[in-house]
């Protein structure tokens, strides 16, 4: 076959190696976390999952997690809503690493998990996954009076016991939607606290220990603007929850935050926390 005739491969346009390639036709090729796994019962942790609609407009799922022999209406488990990381760009609910974990958080602190599915930038930019993100907590709100389309939550979950735990970008969401309750009360839905595992924060200037390398904070910066191309920057608010408002307005009681030795982006949870 004569290749003079192809077409020629599209040439890279921003290469955020290891994470992705955005190239000049559009596509974006993801280099991590695309594998995914369905729903099924787990033997090991004897958990049971399955997936479900919530944004029928953007074909987004969630996938619910129960222990086994949950059958007691009158004894209610604690409702999880998890929203994943990937710093907005790689991964996918339904990766087996977050399956398993799920898996075994449900099976240990015997409870119901709500785990939700966003759209990805770049081709979805940030805010996408934060709006998407609440419109998955509202679907789940819509089962606080037993009339919900899941059964599961209708009859099992406690929603005066609720926690929003996210990792990475998506303990930067889990932040968002707890500032974001005052304003927007869903009624009869208490979220008891949040959980933050290695949060996706940032900002221009260094915090802590942070690193003060030009080339890898230049780096970071660069995934953010691929997330976020209408960002003001390293001190929106988006991403630097420490400029322009109050941790004093989450909307629960609780807080744990979680710090991971290696990551870069490790000193912004210890300011959060401090």
């Amino acid at each position: 076959m004569d290749s003079s005739n192809s077409k020629p491969a599209a040439e890279v346009a921003q290469d955020v190696s290891p994470m992705f390639k955005i190239y000049e036709d559009g596509r974006v090729e993801r280099l991590v976390g695309n594998e995914i796994v369905p729903p099924s019962f787990d033997p090991k942790t004897s958990v049971d999952s399955n997936d479900v609609v919530y944004s029928p407009e953007n074909n987004l799922s969630a996938r619910l997690y129960i222990p086994k022999n949950t059958n007691n209406p009158n004894h209610k488990l604690p409702l999880v809503v998890y929203i994943y990381g990937g710093g907005f760009c790689i991964y996918f609910a339904f990766h087996p690493t977050y399956h398993n974990y799920v898996n075994t958080l449900v099976s240990e602190a015997k409870v119901i998990a709500v785990f939700v599915d966003h759209r990805r930038a770049p081709e979805h930019p940030v805010p996408c996954a934060h709006e998407d993100s609440w419109a998955a907590l509202k679907w789940v709100a819509s089962h606080v009076d037993g009339q919900g389309p899941e059964d599961w939550l209708n009859h099992y979950a406690d929603f005066e016991r609720v926690f929003i735990y996210g990792d990475n970008a998506g303990g930067n969401i889990a932040h968002h939607k707890v500032m974001r309750l005052p304003r927007e009360i869903l009624d009869g839905f208490n979220v008891v606290g949040i959980v933050l595992a290695h949060t996706y924060f940032w900002g221009k200037e260094p915090v802590g220990d942070e690193t003060i390398d030009a080339e890898t904070r230049a780096s970071i910066e660069k995934m953010w603007q691929a997330a976020c191309p209408g960002t003001s920057g390293c001190d929106d608010l988006l991403i630097n929850p420490f400029v322009g408002s109050s941790l004093a307005n989450l909307e629960c009681k609780r807080v744990q935050v979680h710090v991971a030795e290696k990551d870069l982006m490790r000193d912004r949870g210890w300011v959060y926390y401090e």
